[in-house]
């Protein structure tokens, strides 16, 4: 009797086996048809038109990056078009872009303000930084300028903030979106001081208003502020990366002037659809590196005030990754509420 049920416990575990067996074997064969299925993908991508989406207007330094990113990517032996897709701050192209088909056909190009700040000053914004996009390399680094109306008392960095904390919350300074506003905040934070923020919905606008003594100071881009400062209307106190401009080595990094470990630089990224098989990735990574870091383009932003930044992969995705996390700190220092 114990024979006969040891013969069924056997005939029973092997069907078991048989049928894990079947199992296991049937998940083999789809991981392999998969992974062939994503190299033959990769082996014949592209092969048709790419576009790349800029979630801005036409004409801006953002603009300019992706025309170049488009035109180096064509090197891949197909047509590259840019898609000016501008709308709330960046984020409607954003969204659209993290909709698409993860085919390697629909790129974006990411930024400081759209998807490292954002994700803290807006509790929806219809994607997600980090898990909705491939993230295939950074592409350059930016800075801006801090500048003051002539009649501010104080010649450096080190005068002004002394300045400030002898009249706290006096100074008032022009905020002009997202990354000059708290690229402001993380100034005042590190330095210790406070001053009022005054919102404007351009650069133009608030440009007037510093120089007409209406605004104290402002943190913005070079190219609408430096030729004032050329011309001695505005007054330069220092640079936010932590290299000085290539385009005015004159003035220093807000670092050096007083302000240690200070760094607020814009960036740009090349983005894919989350889901992006990994061989297309890195097929646009390997082209994206060897036309960037070209001597022609790499002389092109220096005049632009822009300096080069390729990464892989994987540390592009670690950057996005730290930025965040730094400006959700600053959003936090300033009492920020998200939207």
């Amino acid at each position: 009797m114990d024979k006969a049920k040891d013969a069924i416990r056997i005939i029973k575990c092997r069907r078991k086996e048989l049928k894990n067996f079947n199992c296991m074997l049937s998940l083999i064969m789809l991981v392999a048809s998969s992974n062939v299925a994503a190299q033959s993908s990769a082996a014949a991508f592209p092969s048709k038109t790419i576009r790349v989406v800029v979630a801005f207007v036409p004409g801006g330094i953002t603009d300019i990056v992706g025309r170049t990113a488009a035109r180096h990517l064509e090197d891949l032996g197909q047509q590259v078009i840019v898609e000016n897709r501008g709308g709330a701050g960046g984020q409607v192209g954003s969204a659209y872009v993290a909709r698409a088909v993860p085919d390697g056909y629909t790129l974006l190009i990411g930024s400081l303000g759209t998807h490292g700040i954002a994700p803290s000053l807006y509790q929806k914004l219809g994607y997600d930084s980090v898990k909705d996009y491939a993230h295939v390399s950074m592409l350059a680094t930016t800075g801006n300028l801090l500048v003051i109306h002539p009649s501010i008392p104080a010649k450096n960095v080190r005068e002004l903030i002394a300045l400030a904390k002898n009249n706290p919350g006096k100074l008032n300074y022009a905020a002009v979106g997202g990354t000059s506003h708290l690229s402001t905040e993380l100034f005042n934070t590190m330095a210790g001081i406070k001053t009022t923020n005054i919102p404007y919905k351009g650069a133009a606008p608030a440009t007037v208003a510093l120089l007409s003594g209406e605004i104290d100071l402002m943190l913005h881009a070079f190219s609408g502020l430096l030729p004032h400062v050329r011309t001695g209307k505005l007054r330069a106190l220092g640079v936010t990366t932590d290299k000085r401009s290539p385009i005015a080595p004159d003035i220093p990094t807000l670092s050096e002037a007083g302000v240690t470990g200070y760094n607020a630089s814009g960036w740009f990224s090349l983005l894919a659809p989350a889901g992006t098989p990994d061989p297309i990735v890195l097929r646009l990574n390997q082209s994206i590196r060897k036309g960037f870091e070209s001597k022609e383009t790499v002389d092109f932003f220096a005049k632009q005030n822009t300096q080069i930044m390729v990464t892989t992969p994987a540390d592009a995705l670690a950057f996005l990754r730290s930025e965040i996390d730094k400006w959700a700190r600053v959003v936090k220092a300033a009492g920020i509420q998200p939207e």
